[in-house]
């Protein structure tokens, strides 16, 4: 069992506004627009975790509302758990990590983000939580 492969788990949060838009990030690496998110310290809980990456990512402070959706990249083994958020203060900015911030509608969503990356905003408007498998760009079919 020594050489079994293991994952990594990180976390998101969808923060959504009194408008409906939703706080992405341009990442500095790719140049790709993502929902605030990343790897989960040892010692955090899903939580905190996501409250520490969309403040480090974005600026903003947030409140935790729900998990919305569960999702593995099969390609490089990442497990993300989303989270709905509000926002609850403090200012956007671009950031070590984030080239740019920006406020965008369900439809720019669509039109900017990957189908990966786009799903996750998107099922954060959802009542029920999702489960999908992703390559990293596409979605895989169930």
């Amino acid at each position: 069992m020594g050489n079994t492969a293991k994952h990594s788990v990180s976390v998101a949060g969808v923060v959504i506004d009194a408008q409906e838009r939703v706080l992405v990030i341009q990442r500095q690496d790719n140049g790709r627009w993502e929902a605030p998110g990343g790897v989960l310290e040892l010692e955090e809980s899903f939580a905190d975790g996501v409250r520490r990456e969309v403040a480090e990512e974005t600026g903003m402070s947030v409140r935790i509302e729900a998990l919305t959706g569960v999702y593995k990249n099969m390609n490089h083994g990442i497990v993300a758990l989303v989270f709905r958020c509000s926002p609850t203060g403090g200012n956007t900015h671009a950031t070590d990590e984030a080239r740019a911030v920006r406020w965008l509608t369900k439809d720019e969503v669509r039109e900017l983000m990957t189908p990966a990356f786009a799903v996750r905003v998107l099922d954060a408007f959802e009542a029920v939580p999702s489960i999908r498998t992703h390559d990293g760009t596409n979605l895989l079919p169930a």
